[in-house]
């Protein structure tokens, strides 16, 4: 089996700017807006609150599954509880990531962690820095199909359906609908409307996974953290191997199925604070989250905790490490809106 390794895999490539498009499309409107409560999983009530003699602090985690991703997170919650006097995190994840920042932007939550509503808007966020997990701040987009299906590369996608994550996931539709239209498919208005050349279904990094090996999709586009463990070793390329948290991962979820293409490192989601929360919490929580580390969160993990840890600890970032999800919604004339 040969990997469809584009130019993506090993550089950072520019945007191709000779695309065809018409006009910008906005994802994050006053539409949006609407989602801000409904669109968390389990809101009904005001978030961010203060009681009695502490604060409790919501924090939007990246919109997937809400189950699993707030079990996930739930030694990150124990640890900053643990660590801090008087503080009660609330986690919540939301349906889609364009609540995320209209909920922040509301003060319905305090911090957010995806990079799509901190580029969006980055200027009434602070940046607290990006996720570490096993050593490393970044993280791999890849395409996956079944080993039979006969589709090596990009292009023998042309005809067939693809299983995506979120329209705004970076991993799960960004990056990929982008690497599409590089490879020459006509991707038509995708991510946020049909493309041409395939047929798309856009859900959530789980539900692509699954949609592909339950044969209702012949490709899908996920991130490394939901994907490897479906992958087998050998089919890991190098790069990945020594840059990417989850290959240990790789071959203990089967069915298997084969990767036809991987993209550069990518960095993990940004942690960041909406600047209007004046607290002294706000400090505090952040020097704690770099003063994180996998002996310090031991402690903190139940004791039925399955999966990895998707945050042991954070390194210090800016929003120019994230130019290259910019450049990929900038060739796919996405306009996050105001």
């Amino acid at each position: 089996m040969t990997t469809d390794a584009s130019e993506e895999s090993t550089s950072n490539p520019e945007p191709n700017t000779n695309a065809s498009r018409l006009g910008r499309r906005q994802f994050i409107t006053g539409t949006a807006g609407a989602a801000t409560l409904t669109g968390l999983a389990g809101c009904s009530d005001v978030l961010g609150s203060t009681g009695g003699n502490g604060e409790t602090v919501t924090i939007l985690l990246t919109p997937d599954n809400p189950t699993d991703v707030e079990e996930e997170y739930t030694p990150m919650k124990n640890y900053l509880e643990g660590e801090i006097d008087g503080l009660a995190v609330d986690l919540r994840v939301p349906t889609d990531y364009s609540a995320v920042r209209t909920a922040l932007e509301s003060e319905q939550a305090e911090i957010g962690l995806e990079d799509v509503g901190l580029i969006s808007k980055p200027e009434i966020f602070d940046v607290m820095g990006t996720a570490v997990t096993g050593g490393t701040a970044f993280y791999f987009s890849m395409m996956l199909t079944q080993p039979d299906s006969g589709i090596e590369k990009r292009t023998d996608l042309k005809g067939k359906k693809v299983a995506f994550a979120d329209r705004l996931s970076t991993s799960g539709s960004i990056f990929a609908t982008y690497t599409l239209m590089e490879a020459g498919l006509d991707i038509g208005e995708a991510p946020d409307g049909d493309p041409v050349d395939f047929e798309g279904e856009w859900s959530n990094h789980d539900q692509a996974l699954k949609d592909l090996k339950n044969g209702r999709a012949d490709a899908c586009c996920t991130w490394s953290g939901n994907g490897m463990e479906s992958v087998a070793a050998e089919d890991i390329p190098q790069e990945v191997r020594e840059e990417d948290a989850y290959v240990d991962e790789a071959g203990t979820e089967e069915p298997l199925v084969k990767p036809i293409w991987w993209s550069f490192p990518i960095p993990k989601q940004p942690f960041y604070a909406r600047k209007s929360w004046e607290s002294d919490m706000k400090d505090t929580i952040e020097e704690a989250l770099h003063n994180a580390n996998e002996q310090k969160m031991e402690p903190y993990v139940p004791d039925d905790y399955e999966g990895s840890l998707p945050f042991t600890t954070l390194e210090d970032t800016g929003l120019d490490h994230y130019e290259p999800v910019i450049e990929r919604l900038d060739a796919l004339d996405i306009e996050l809106g105001n």
